[in-house]
């Protein structure tokens, strides 16, 4: 490979919310981190140039997006994922959850209800229920062997007798890297049309589709869906740069868009940094290579963790993700309660990972490990994870 991956960083020098909020997130220093979904891969160099380019110029005041930097986006997902939209539909928005908060703020109303699918990326929620919006779950369902789909019968009932005002769709999902199909992106479509439901679909892992499967961005599933649908997408985890904080937004309908533009231009939060359109035009202009490198890697991690499960800890099944560097691991059969699991990942095998329930409940007993990492790091984790559940076993044998 071109790019070294195994390249262990210390990224402890720098104020960093992956090790800084350990003590908070989890009552210790003492865990390996590997919960926040960011890479602990160095960025294609690419972008730290056109960045340290930009910062030999020691003027920086107020600066605006070129037209260069807003085709590079347009250009990038026509070329990755077929998506094709013009300058008109697109605005930048400061992150995608900061985006979503506006939709909700701009297109819904205290009391109203919107639909979410959990388990999902807990946000999701926090930003309804804050907003003081009312959240209605239309569950995924689990099928015997791992996977999970939609239980589209359930969301027309709730459409149809809930009447939310909008929706919030994962797309690649997150935890569990489903990479929905465009048949069910459409049948959402076409009921959310019919019923008059807004669709804002988080696609901040479309580009992080693995072994070579397609992203179908929700815009693109149907006609409905350009006339429902509001698509929000990054570079920043795809490429590392979650700190830049750079994302867009993309809305097709004119009807949905120009009241929604106009209010974020006015109130200025449509407005990018020269950051952002510096890393963002870098990466979607120079940082293809790196980003399929970065992919292989990902893939052989995620097949790196699924075996180790499979052959040494077979209390806990990795489900493999479609997207994202994510793993859903299924730690069920361990028989411990969410706050006992919990307790062992990180006092017993010293690592921090996202405990399943804060996704919704039916993530009880599952864990998001967040694979993106040196294979070195994986390699220890996964060691401490199989002693630590050794001597839980060994102990409860004892008793």
């Amino acid at each position: 490979m071109k790019y070294n991956f195994d390249k262990i960083v210390d990224r402890r020098q720098v104020a960093t919310v992956k090790y800084g909020k350990c003590a908070d997130v989890f009552g210790t220093d003492d865990v390996t981190p590997l919960w926040v979904a960011d890479m602990d891969f160095e960025v294609c160099p690419a972008i730290s140039e056109a960045l340290m380019e930009r910062f030999k110029h020691t003027v920086y005041g107020y600066s605006m997006p070129t037209d260069e930097f807003w085709q590079s986006i347009i250009d990038w997902e026509a070329r990755r994922n077929n998506f094709h939209f013009t300058r008109e539909d697109l605005t930048f928005v400061p992150g995608i959850v900061r985006g979503i908060a506006y939709a909700v703020n701009y297109f819904t109303s205290p009391g109203d209800k919107i639909v979410i699918q959990q388990p999902v990326y807990h946000p999701f929620r926090n930003v309804s229920v804050g907003n003081r919006r009312l959240v209605v779950s239309n569950d995924l369902v689990e099928a015997a062997d791992g996977s999970y789909r939609m239980n589209l019968d359930h969301l027309e009932q709730i459409f149809a007798e809930e009447h939310p005002r909008m929706m919030i769709l994962c797309n690649p999902h997150n935890p569990i890297g489903i990479a929905w199909d465009a048949a069910t992106l459409a049948q959402i479509a076409r009921m959310a049309k019919l019923y008059g439901v807004i669709v804002l679909s988080d696609e901040i892992h479309s580009d992080l589709v693995l072994r070579g499967k397609q992203h179908c961005t929700f815009t693109n599933s149907c006609p409905e869906a350009q006339e429902v649908g509001i698509t929000f997408g990054a570079p920043s985890k795809t490429f590392n740069i979650a700190g830049i904080v750079s994302s867009w937004c993309v809305i097709k309908n004119p009807e949905l868009r120009k009241g929604f533009f106009e209010w974020m231009e006015v109130n200025e939060f449509s407005d990018p940094t020269f950051m952002a359109c510096i890393a963002t035009e870098a990466a979607y202009r120079h940082g293809e290579e790196w980003l399929e490198q970065a992919k292989r890697y990902i893939e052989d991690n995620i097949d790196f963790v699924a075996d180790f499960c499979h052959e040494h800890i077979p209390g806990v099944r990795a489900i493999k993700p479609e997207a994202s560097f994510l793993m859903w691991l299924d730690c069920r059969s361990l028989g411990l309660d969410a706050d006992a699991l919990n307790r062992l990942f990180i006092h017993k095998a010293h690592l921090g990972l996202n405990r399943g329930d804060m996704f919704g409940a039916k993530g009880a007993g599952f864990m998001r490990f967040n694979i993106a990492t040196q294979r070195s790091v994986l390699a220890q984790a996964l060691q401490n994870l199989a002693k630590a559940i050794n001597e839980l076993q060994s102990e409860c044998i004892s008793r």
